[in-house]
């Protein structure tokens, strides 16, 4: 794994990319429209917490996609708690999280979640973190997957 890490910061719209303690890039994004923690699939917020990259696809309808390990642990057990998820979907996300693959993106929680170029709502996602087709270029080029994701309020 890399020595390299992003950390958004949601209420600036700030993503910046570290080598170690080295600043490598700082770019603006856009964020979901809703600005609370992410909950569950559809409320338009992008998620916070401590992520890694579980998947590249050079070809996304958004030109690069940067998948997120989302939902975490944490999601997965408020989710359990809650009764979002099922114990046999918290153990498959957790099980996941744990081997640093994609968790299961198909349930109540949400998933899906990543870095990705320009959307069509210009100013908000439904929960990823957008950019021009420029900077997901390059950022695309320098991540790995594994590579640590900090999304901060």
């Amino acid at each position: 794994m890399s020595a390299r890490r992003l950390v958004i910061t949601k209420h600036a719209k700030r993503l910046v990319l570290l080598d170690g303690e080295e600043e490598v890039l700082r770019i603006p994004v856009v964020i979901g429209k809703n600005s609370a923690d992410k909950r569950r699939e559809g409320d338009l917020a992008t998620p916070e917490g401590e992520f890694y990259i579980c998947e590249k696809n050079p070809d996304s309808k958004y030109h690069r996609f940067l998948g997120l390990s989302y939902p975490n642990i944490e999601d997965a057990e408020r989710g359990l708690r809650e009764k979002l998820i099922t114990q046999a979907e918290y153990d498959e996300i957790r099980g996941a999280i744990l081997e640093k693959k994609c968790p299961l993106w198909k349930t109540a929680l949400g998933g899906e979640v990543g870095l990705h170029g320009p959307c069509p709502n210009v100013t908000w996602t439904h929960g990823c973190i957008a950019m021009s087709v420029e900077q997901i270029e390059r950022l695309y080029d320098l991540m790995e997957i594994g590579d640590e994701v900090v999304v901060l309020p």
